[in-house]
């Protein structure tokens, strides 16, 4: 049974289109059942709609919290039933219900805990990353809880820094790992899921 999988995003759903095209490819035991934006402008709602998959808007800017957010967020996803929520490119502090909790799994264009919390998202982390000197940086998938890039690793993929390496060139590496990392934690989930039945 594949696994019933709900997307939050806030952007132009790269990482959306990504889960698409690997279930395609028969690569990812899953089934895209809803997405929601914190934007009525994101270009991820237009290809959910391609998709023939439910899209709905959750406007951040009109929640005046996290806990205000998560609960329009969950409620609108929770009438199909999804198995794992996958925030991909969502911008928010969201709190977390407590049925959903180790069900939701972020992405983040980092080594976790090195380059995370707030303040640290998309293309700051890349020039943070730069400025430091690392030698190495990558991506990391986590259970996300109700912490800025908080909760337990699930995977975490490495890609090099190289001499001259400008933030927007670290980013196209960085996301192309993301592409197999991300997939790939879902897929070992559902593994796990499918062994404890």
């Amino acid at each position: 049974m594949p696994l019933r999988l709900a997307v939050f995003l806030s952007g132009s759903g790269r990482t959306l289109e990504n889960f698409f095209s690997e279930i395609a490819a028969g690569r990812l035991p899953a089934e895209i059942v809803a997405v929601v934006s914190s934007r009525s402008d994101a270009f991820g709602l237009q290809r959910a709609k391609n998709h023939g998959v439910p899209a709905f808007v959750v406007p951040a800017k009109e929640h005046k919290d996290a806990a205000s957010l998560g609960r329009a967020a969950f409620a609108a996803v929770e009438p199909f039933r999804p198995d794992l929520v996958a925030l991909a490119g969502w911008n928010h502090l969201v709190e977390i219900p407590k049925a959903y909790e180790r069900r939701v799994l972020n992405i983040h264009p980092a080594l976790l805990p090195a380059f995370g919390g707030k303040g640290y998202y998309g293309m700051k982390v890349h020039e943070a990353v730069i400025r430091s000197g690392a030698k190495e940086s990558g991506c990391t998938v986590h259970f996300a809880d109700n912490l800025y890039d908080h909760g337990a690793i699930v995977l975490q993929r490495n890609v090099p820094v190289l001499p001259g390496d400008t933030p927007d060139a670290l980013a196209h590496r960085v996301f192309e790992e993301e592409c197999r990392a991300y997939p790939e934690a879902i897929r070992i989930l559902a593994e796990r899921r499918g062994a404890a039945k």
